[in-house]
């Protein structure tokens, strides 16, 4: 079951860099705010149009203005499709102040674990 985990957070397609735009309000838990530009045909000019994508955040490490690394991983809840991968420039308490961004092999490990003991606790129920 490991290896069905590990290549499925390993087909990583592409990397987007936002800046945090609101963390510490929802547990584990920021909005990364993902620049991008639309072509407007009847006025012939690129405007902005941002994206925000709801992010997990495992050890509460971003802070908000942040600028971060997220990349797509399995979904953690409703919204939150994405993971932070490091954070690129950190704004007011340096990184080393604050909790590490766990490793895609952290988090993989992480995942089998809970995944173990849940498939541990539900055999102990089948057998009662």
């Amino acid at each position: 079951m490991s290896s069905q985990i590990a290549k499925a957070a390993c087909r990583v397609t592409h990397e987007l860099h936002g800046v945090v735009v609101s963390a510490g309000l929802m547990q584990k838990t920021v909005k990364v705010r993902v620049g991008g530009q639309r072509w407007n045909k009847v006025v012939n000019k690129w405007f902005a149009n941002p994206k925000h994508y709801l992010v997990h955040d495992p050890k509460s490490s971003l802070r908000t203005g942040d600028v971060v690394s997220i990349v797509p991983g399995w979904p953690t809840s409703r919204h939150k499709r994405h993971v932070v991968k490091h954070i690129i420039a950190p704004f007011g308490v340096a990184t080393d102040q604050r909790p590490p961004v766990p490793t895609l092999q952290e988090r993989i490990a992480e995942r089998e674990a809970k995944k173990a003991a849940k498939d541990e606790r539900k055999s102990a129920k089948m057998a009662n």
